[in-house]
């Protein structure tokens, strides 16, 4: 397989495992505070990962400093990500938040052209204007359907373009276990400095149910993620995220008797149609000119 097909794949396996993760978590709201809940899935999502990490070496080999950097940045990203998001998810439907979140390969192809200097041509940039537009459908704001917690899910957005962006430019050398280690540890203090504001909630069978399937999804996620903006390129595996709004829409019907509103299904096919012709765009303008980036177009 090709880097950008096994990328590809990868991105699919992460989008999936968070979306089911998700969805243990917004199962979990109704009985457990939202800093309690990201706490318990980190104090047993760490240890996992550590073990993990412990066993292929990972504790053993020397990074520089700037790959320290960027997993600083990559960690402090994933930290915001996860609260803006989860706490948009405790108060609106999934599908809506994952909707929301269908703009990362917009954001992270625009990122890629404005700091890692890849062409990006006019139809492009149109397209990704467009994917805007359906952003603010999505959000709605100044409508009587506005959430103010869609804020949050467009913050999460930024969040995880950031944190995308840091695991590209870390080193080939650097192992994507580390990375997930990094991000796992930082978001579970923040989560146990947030609990000391809030009362603690008891934990009954239920709920250890769903916060076990959230620790074996989410670090299915963790890694896979990781290695996904690591392999390929970033405008060609980017877009394969569209999988976690199907996954979505599925676990929002079928399991929270959720299903969006018009605007919100409009919003989200303009999302992913201008996605999908950003993809197009691309393998077709890499077949025709070679690698990517020797054209402008």
């Amino acid at each position: 397989m090709t880097p950008n097909s096994r990328g590809a794949l990868m991105m699919m396996a992460s989008m999936g495992a968070f979306t089911l993760n998700d969805a243990c978590m917004k199962a979990m709201s109704d009985q457990i505070p939202l800093f309690q809940a990201i706490f318990l899935r980190g104090i047993f999502t760490s240890p996992i990962l550590a073990i993990a990490a412990a066993n292929l070496g990972v504790f053993r080999i020397a990074l520089s400093r700037r790959d320290w950097n960027l997993i600083a940045i990559r960690s402090i990203a994933e930290v915001a990500a996860a609260y803006f998001f989860i706490a948009a998810l405790f108060k609106m439907p999934i599908a809506n938040v994952s909707a929301i979140l269908q703009a990362l390969p917009l954001t992270v192809t625009l990122a890629g052209a404005l700091f890692f200097r890849e062409q990006v041509g006019w139809k492009r940039l149109m397209a990704i204007l467009i994917g805007f537009l359906g952003v603010l459908l999505v959000v709605k704001p100044g409508a009587d359907g506005f959430n103010v917690y869609a804020i949050f899910a467009v913050i999460s957005v930024i969040a995880v373009t950031i944190r995308d962006l840091a695991a590209r430019r870390l080193s080939p050398e650097v192992p994507s276990m580390a990375v997930a280690l990094s991000a796992a540890v930082s978001v579970t203090i923040f989560g146990a400095i947030g609990m000391l504001t809030q009362p603690w909630a008891p934990v009954g069978q239920t709920e250890a149910l769903q916060l076990a399937g959230m620790v074996f999804f989410v670090i299915g996620g963790y890694i896979f993620s990781v290695m996904a903006m690591r392999v390929g390129e970033i405008s060609v595996v980017a877009p394969f995220r569209y999988f976690s709004l199907l996954c979505a829409l599925l676990l929002g019907f079928f399991i929270f008797n959720e299903w969006p509103d018009h605007l919100t299904l409009i919003g989200s096919m303009i999302i992913v149609a201008t996605g999908v012709f950003t993809f197009y765009r691309e393998r077709r303008l890499a077949r025709n000119y070679g690698p990517v980036g020797l054209r402008v177009r």
